[in-house]
């Protein structure tokens, strides 16, 4: 799947965003990642779930109301009247469901139709899916201590997602980052995500400074600056 890389996040959201990882590590011997893209899937599948349903529909319609169908093509053939046989109105059903069907597909190529007739928990689950890959590539066991912690934000599903390593999994309960998550959503609805993402950054230095104070061998293990795909 090809991922166009986002235009929304500006230098000044880099830097904003990166010190405030700098900072939060520096109270914890947790390791911030942060990613944002701007979708988490292409969500090809839809389009053609929603052409082959629209598809269907014109068939039941056409299934309905045969003669209006057939009268019409009388007219568009200039008023002759033509005895059907079988296979002319096989050829033309399939001709005006294929039609259907290329047509409604073709509309939802269109990014914002395509995200729009998505349902939201299928957004939810691929978000979600597309965190954890880029966790297990980036950031699980990529700490002496397990305490790596992925916070992914993917623009165009207003959806985010917090993935932690084994050692912090094991201390902190999901609903523990609520408030990170919410300040972060927030945020980038208003059209501001770096700052979004810098605060759910230090809601999370809180609560990593909690569990996992710093030590006295804090190395430097992962990326402070946020990664853009």
């Amino acid at each position: 799947m090809a991922l166009r890389k986002i235009s929304h996040v500006s230098a000044a959201d880099h830097q904003l965003v990166s010190a405030a990882v700098a900072e939060a590590e520096h109270h914890s011997s947790g390791e911030i990642v942060t990613i944002v893209t701007d979708l988490s899937d292409d969500y090809s599948d839809i389009a053609l779930t929603w052409a082959s349903i629209i598809a269907f529909l014109a068939l039941s319609v056409v299934a309905i109301f045969p003669d209006f169908y057939i009268g019409l093509v009388d007219r568009v053939l200039g008023g002759w009247e033509h005895e059907w046989t079988a296979s002319e109105y096989l050829a033309a059903l399939f001709l005006f469901l294929g039609g259907k069907w290329l047509g409604s597909w073709l509309l939802l190529q269109w990014t914002p139709l395509r995200l729009a007739l998505t349902p939201k928990h299928i957004k939810m689950r691929r978000v979600r899916a597309r965190a954890i890959d880029l966790f297990k590539v980036g950031t699980e066991s990529k700490t002496t201590g397990r305490t790596g912690v992925l916070l992914y934000l993917s623009m165009r599903e207003h959806r985010a997602e917090i993935v932690a390593d084994e050692a912090i999994a094991s201390k902190v309960a999901p609903e523990i980052w609520g408030d990170a998550m919410i300040a972060l959503i927030d945020n980038v609805r208003e059209g501001r995500p770096g700052e979004g993402m810098a605060e759910a950054v230090r809601q999370m230095g809180v609560v990593l400074a909690e569990h996992f104070p710093k030590g006295s061998e804090n190395p430097n293990e992962l990326p402070d600056r946020l990664i853009e795909i």
